[in-house]
């Protein structure tokens, strides 16, 4: 995606889970093709958002995930800036 996605409030709110599903029932929704076009465009804006959300939790928690490092006893520390 080559510009930025504004996302509505209601999209930021949402937890990665939920957005997803949301997603997963847009795109079969326009694989059916049973939509009109206006509202096949809707539905297409509205997973581009649901789409740059998801990848955005998904990035948050790869990197808190990154900032996991496990000592040498086996216990788990967050990785601080030096």
């Amino acid at each position: 995606m080559s510009a930025a996605v504004q996302i509505s409030a209601d999209i930021a709110a949402m937890s990665f889970e939920d957005a997803l599903a949301e997603l997963e029932r847009i795109v079969k929704g326009l694989e059916g093709g049973q939509q009109k076009l206006e509202d096949a465009i809707g539905a297409y804006e509205r997973g581009a958002q649901l789409r740059a959300h998801c990848e955005a939790k998904l990035a948050e928690a790869d990197a808190r995930v990154a900032a996991i490092v496990a000592g040498a006893d086996g216990s788990l520390t967050l990785k601080t800036e030096a």
